[in-house]
């Protein structure tokens, strides 16, 4: 049974290994996300960790949001392999970062307000593979309405194939590692209980009835104690701020 890691270097393992089957299998448009506090401040040294699962470096092209990013992976990393660049600008459109010679696409934490640019990207890869490394785009899926909202979700979110998904809640976690489905897990005094598997992400009002049904609700355990606050979420937080200093 898929376990919960207990550090971010365990989730890191998981999504590693999860993106390289997802890869295998030419899943295309790949998203792999741990929606933890800060952990974009970790996006560079992340996406260097991802170029590895790639057969052909040569062929590989690293993008990122803006050219501020790119130009700081170019300093940092020196000489490599694989192409760094940005996804463009008024000046640059997206149109003239993508290349035939390009093989392959890790685009690096990129937000709600690049998505149209995301959105062509992919669109410009056509069967070659993207994988969006700690995207920020869960707003515009979940919490956008209206009929813009509706047809990027059916257009372009809804065909991004989900390989690695952490979220670490208080007192409870949803974990997903291609191939296995989402599991919502709760945490008791002794570690963590899975309590559910589905084949959908669980959110909100879909989220909140897993709970209830596996805590009880309010009139049954009113002289229940309180389920126990996870340290998990609080550990990996100050770790990333540990980090960042």
């Amino acid at each position: 049974m898929l376990a919960v890691p207990n550090t971010l270097e365990e989730a890191f393992l998981q999504a590693k290994e999860a993106t390289k089957l997802a890869l295998e299998a030419n899943l295309g448009r790949i998203q792999v996300e741990l929606v933890v506090p800060e952990i974009a401040l970790q996006a560079q040294g992340l996406a260097l960790e991802f170029t590895t699962l790639f057969d052909d470096l040569s062929s590989l092209k690293v993008i990122f949001p803006d050219t501020g990013a790119a130009a700081l992976a170019r300093r940092d990393w020196g000489e490599t392999p694989f192409k760094v660049t940005d996804l463009g600008s008024r000046a640059t459109s997206v149109e003239m970062k993508v290349s035939e010679q390009d093989r392959a696409f890790l685009l690096v934490c990129p937000s709600s307000v690049e998505v149209e640019s995301v959105e062509k990207l992919c669109n410009l890869a056509g069967d070659r593979p993207v994988v969006l490394l700690i995207p920020q785009l869960e707003d515009v899926s979940v919490v956008g309405i209206g009929y813009a909202a509706r047809q990027l979700r059916e257009r372009f979110i809804s065909t991004l194939n989900s390989a690695y998904y952490f979220r670490p809640l208080e007192g409870a976690a949803i974990l997903r590692s291609y191939p296995s489905p989402w599991n919502v897990y709760l945490e008791t005094e002794t570690g963590y209980e899975l309590i559910a598997s589905e084949p959908q992400k669980p959110l909100g009002e879909a989220l909140e009835i897993i709970l209830t049904k596996a805590t009880g609700s309010e009139g049954d355990h009113q002289d229940s104690p309180p389920p126990k606050k996870s340290g998990l979420l609080t550990s990996m937080q100050q770790f990333l701020k540990a980090l960042s200093q």
